[in-house]
């Protein structure tokens, strides 16, 4: 890597820490490009040149949230030993991880209220797919080594993480124990249901 790509990667690194450290505090709608711009002695056009948008910028951060998550998860994952285990694992990571992630509260401001240009929906949409594919992974897994039955892995995907996303939204306020203990009778009742066995 050349002098001026570290440089620009330095400045986009930094660009990146005034920017979280003020969504963090004033929330993703409240915080404007000239924030930013004061915050980092960045001119707007700099800003621009890296990230395209304020939107751009704020996908940025979730990614690097995202690959954060998914590095802390793939040193624990061979902790747990069949996918029943690694359902639960992951239901504990998601509560550990981003209950109280900083940018927890300004990212579902930006997901749930704020309008967006076609090229950030297509980056959610990216992103909802690698969500989807991560649970598909770990669903199949559990189908081929005989734990859960043989069932549309695409549909069982879309349903966990229904499950997982409704409960992130439920547990904000929860304290960490009892949000645990919620995601942890979920993964209960999506493994095995609350129909009622016949004698």
């Amino acid at each position: 890597m050349n002098k001026k790509k570290i440089q620009s990667e330095q400045t986009k690194k930094r660009v990146a820490d005034a920017a979280k450290a003020l969504f963090v505090q004033k929330g993703y709608k409240a915080t404007s490009i000239e924030d930013i711009v004061h915050a980092t002695g960045s001119s707007a056009g700099n800003i621009y040149y890296h990230f395209k948008s304020k939107e751009g910028l704020f996908l940025y951060l979730i990614e690097e949230w995202d690959r954060d998550w998914e590095i802390k998860w793939n040193e624990k994952e061979p902790l747990f030993k069949t996918s029943k285990e690694k359902l639960y694992g992951m239901a504990e990571h998601l509560v550990l991880e981003n209950l109280n992630h900083p940018l927890t509260k300004a990212a579902d401001e930006f997901f749930n209220f704020s309008e967006k240009a076609n090229d950030a929906e297509e980056k959610i949409s990216e992103m909802m797919a690698g969500y989807l594919k991560f649970n598909q992974k770990l669903l199949q897994q559990g189908i081929d080594n005989g734990e859960f039955e043989k069932n549309n892995v695409e549909n069982l995907a879309l349903i966990l993480d229904s499950l997982m996303i409704g409960l992130s939204q439920h547990s904000r306020k929860a304290n960490r124990q009892d949000a645990l203990a919620l995601y942890q009778s979920a993964i209960e009742v999506f493994l095995h249901g609350i129909s009622k066995s016949s004698p």
